[in-house]
């Protein structure tokens, strides 16, 4: 099948290995990948903010760009989370019933990295290794606003050489949450600290999740203790196979 990849801005400018390793994963599971190099932002940093304006702009380029894609493919919940929960809204103060009737043609072929590798593809086992202990952090847009429930687990579970690591209180936030950690930085911190204490008992090598805003928030709080630990989004892990490792 074909699809194309909305790589997120976030994942654009502070970590391009995860969209190269999407890239890889995908391609070596037979998908046709493009990549519209006109896409941006989806617009969630600015309708978090209340900046409405640069966020119907965001949207309505978002859903024009991809109005004809057969699948979108997204390596972040949080954006994912941002098209379902609130291009709906959007639309409707934007008044424009010919774009409302675009995104809801669209919407159904937007996919999280996940759901489109267990429900698109019906790929559980996509053939990678990775010889570590791992421990998954579920992110709030994916446990609460897209219900990612065990597809995560199902993932993780048929790499080889994995040893998941259950962690403690999943559904515990790790309190990144964009602006939130900068406009509420005590309590950002605090929540960070309780997760961070959950996440290092684990005694894993890795933390991993489906968003690279939770992973950088937690893994500068690793860097910042000198934990024995690093962060890894889980497609860096899913596209990782034996011969690379023993290249």
């Amino acid at each position: 099948m074909r699809a194309s990849l909305f790589i997120t801005c976030y994942n654009d400018t502070l970590f391009p290995e995860t969209g190269r390793a999407v890239v890889r994963l995908l391609e070596r599971l037979g998908v046709e990948l493009e990549f519209r190099s006109a896409q941006t932002c989806c617009g969630q940093m600015h309708a978090n903010t209340g900046f409405r304006a640069e966020a119907f702009s965001q949207a309505k380029r978002m859903v024009r760009l991809y109005a004809d894609a057969e699948a979108v493919v997204v390596p972040s919940s949080s954006c994912v989370a941002m098209i379902r929960d609130q291009y709906p809204g959007l639309m409707e103060e934007l008044g424009n019933e010919g774009l409302r009737e675009q995104f809801k043609a669209l919407a159904p072929r937007v996919y999280e990295l996940s759901e489109f590798l267990v429900d698109k593809l019906g790929a559980e086992d996509v053939g990678a290794y990775f010889p570590h202990r791992v421990t998954y952090h579920a992110s709030c847009h994916g446990l609460r606003g897209l219900h990612l429930g065990d597809r995560p687990f199902r993932l993780l579970k048929n790499v080889r050489g994995l040893e998941l690591a259950p962690l403690a209180n999943l559904d515990r936030c790790c309190g990144f949450g964009g602006t939130f950690s900068v406009k509420n930085g005590e309590v950002s911190s605090a929540m960070l600290t309780e997760k961070l204490e959950d996440v290092l008992a684990t005694r894993a090598e890795y933390c991993t999740a489906l968003d690279n805003s939770c992973l950088m928030h937690l893994g500068g709080a690793m860097h910042r203790q000198y934990a024995p630990m690093k962060t890894i989004h889980m497609a860096e892990i899913l596209a990782s196979t034996q011969e690379e490792v023993r290249g």
